[in-house]
């Protein structure tokens, strides 16, 4: 029990201003009033706060259900390499030559076969995978040869090598290191390159609908707000930016962190801010939370601690929770965001002795409500071929849904088509209820464009090559005894060069067409001048044997005479 001065001295000893018969012990066993009146504004480190995601622990999959025997690529590039969705995981694996990645049904976990499908149709490294947020079949792939690539996966998996693309954008001039889906838009996806350019593309027609050039250096990370009607960045030259990415205006732009290393951003859902995390002038980790209308200085900046590794922050919406995780580290801080200072609270993490590659994160609506699973990664190891799945659950003991954890959430339904977000509409997601009880959700069917790709359904696949090769292997072969000069010889040649001069007479119509004859036509040539080029050198080659076999020649002869 506190008690006060006044208490224990007597009134009349406090009049009479005599404190000689009170003893000292006394005195000291008294506490000041005035230091329990600390300051209103000084309060919020003092005590225990209350939250309900104070105890969210990581639990890592058994060794069943995890992904094993997988080459994880080995490239330095600062990305995830490993995107998910509640249908399939891809990882991008390390090959000899080109770029692939490995795309898996989402229950096939165990030992991978060594000859396990891949789509291989990028001729550089894989350096970036997303799935399409409205349609589970759909994939985004960027890579080191300048293009990004879209392809379709087949419910059951891939059954054979998939080299043959749904739609292939070409703009860049350089390797294209990120791809970001729009969150509510449809078929609206930004690439950035290594030529300092971002390019937002409408994939439905295969088209540019703006190419963003306000960075004069390389480009680290980019992410959209919850509407996505901006876009923020970070770049090389330690500046962190808002962008409006239909026009391409830079609305606010600022020095993030001082240090030399890459830094990554992550919008805090509808907040109105933003957080960075990068390194301080002398290479400590930090993260700071900005006001998206004015990056002049942060709200907070927090120094974490000395380690090496790129922190890649993860911002769930539901939850309000952001994970740190770094690059070669084995551990997952996690926080949870709240709207006046210190902005961000500390809640605990995940610790592990294996360090980490890459991590990929499942969306909400793919995780297990039943075990209160808020959040799962796909962890990448450095040290051994395997993606770990690792569920952040906050402990409760009853088995209902529980509503105050999982919030309606964003629904694989576009918001908005891409013509009118283009025009200036803006819409936030769509959301679902998450206690859907085993109920299945209807997935957006793709339609690829006319003008430029086939219909899936009429795309020639590996199966039916295989089985007309097998077909004409089984034919008896039947001799042609009829002379060169035949005319149903000529008849034939004649009609095949009218068959090709009809295709070539059938000109490009849209500039994107125009844009693929024409790299196609630069690549014919760079082809022919360097079959050109070897020919050349075989005939000198040839030239100079014959010239040495005739000298040879020479003076055998005249050794003989």
């Amino acid at each position: 029990m506190i008690r006060l001065r006044e208490e224990v001295v007597p009134k009349q000893v406090i009049e009479t201003g005599n404190f000689v018969n009170i003893q000292k012990d006394t005195l000291s066993n008294m506490v000041d009033v005035r230091a329990c009146n600390k300051p209103v504004e000084r309060l919020w480190w003092r005590g225990v706060r209350s939250s309900k995601f104070r105890h969210v622990y990581g639990r890592p999959a058994k060794r069943e259900g995890c992904y094993e025997n997988i080459k994880i690529t080995k490239n330095a590039h600062d990305s995830n390499f490993c995107a998910a969705n509640p249908k399939f995981v891809a990882i991008v694996t390390e090959v000899a030559g080109g770029g692939t990645f490995l795309v898996l049904p989402i229950h096939n976990t165990g030992r991978l076969d060594f000859n396990a499908s891949r789509i291989t149709g990028h001729r550089g490294p894989v350096l970036d995978v997303k799935w399409n947020p409205f349609n589970d079949n759909i994939i985004a792939s960027c890579s080191d040869d300048c293009t990004v690539k879209l392809w379709y996966i087949p419910d059951g998996g891939l059954a054979t090598h998939l080299s043959e693309w749904l739609i292939d954008l070409h703009g860049h001039k350089r390797r294209v290191g990120y791809i970001e889906w729009h969150p509510t838009a449809e078929n609206i996806l930004v690439s950035a390159g290594f030529d300092h350019l971002m390019i937002v593309w409408d994939v439905g027609c295969g088209e540019a609908v703006n190419v963003i050039d306000c960075h004069p250096d390389v480009i680290y990370s980019m992410s959209f707000n919850r509407d996505g009607s901006l876009i923020a960045t970070t770049c090389k030259d330690k500046k962190l930016r808002i962008i409006e990415p239909r026009r391409g205006i830079v609305l606010s732009e600022g020095v993030c962190h001082a240090g030399t290393k890459a830094c990554k951003v992550v919008f805090l859902g509808n907040t109105g801010r933003v957080l960075t995390t990068g390194f301080s002038r002398h290479s400590d980790r930090q993260y700071a939370v900005w006001s998206q209308n004015d990056l002049s200085a942060p709200l907070c900046i927090e120094t974490i601690d000395c380690s090496s590794g790129v922190l890649f922050p993860y911002y769930d919406h539901d939850t309000r929770i952001v994970f740190l995780a770094g690059k070669g580290d084995g551990n997952i801080r996690y926080y949870e965001v709240v709207d006046q200072a210190p902005w961000l609270h500390y809640l605990n993490q995940f610790l592990s002795g294996s360090p980490q590659r890459g991590l990929g994160f499942m969306p909400k609506r793919g995780c297990d409500t039943t075990q209160c699973e808020i959040f799962r990664f796909y962890k990448l190891h450095a040290t051994k071929g395997m993606c770990e799945p690792i569920s952040m659950i906050v402990p409760r003991k009853s088995d209902t849904f529980q509503e105050d954890l999982f919030p309606d959430t964003a629904a694989p339904t576009p918001a908005v088509s891409a013509h009118d977000w283009i025009n200036g509409r803006n819409c936030n997601p769509v959301l679902m209820s998450l206690n859907t009880a085993g109920v299945s959700i209807q997935m957006h069917k793709p339609q690829p464009p006319p003008a430029m790709v086939v219909p899936i359904a009429a795309l020639p696949t590996t199966n039916n090559n295989n089985i007309k090769k097998y077909a004409f292997l089984s034919q008896e072969t039947v001799p042609d005894y009829r002379p060169r000069d035949s005319p149903n010889i000529m008849a034939s040649d004649e009609y095949k060069r009218g068959e090709r001069t009809e295709q070539l007479g059938d000109s490009p119509k849209t500039e994107f067409q125009l844009q693929r004859a024409y790299s196609r036509q630069c690549e014919e040539l760079k082809l022919l001048r360097k079959q050109l080029a070897n020919r050349e050198r075989r005939i000198r080659e040839l030239e100079e044997q014959v010239q040495t076999l005739q000298l040879q020649q020479r003076k055998a002869q005249s050794s003989h005479k």
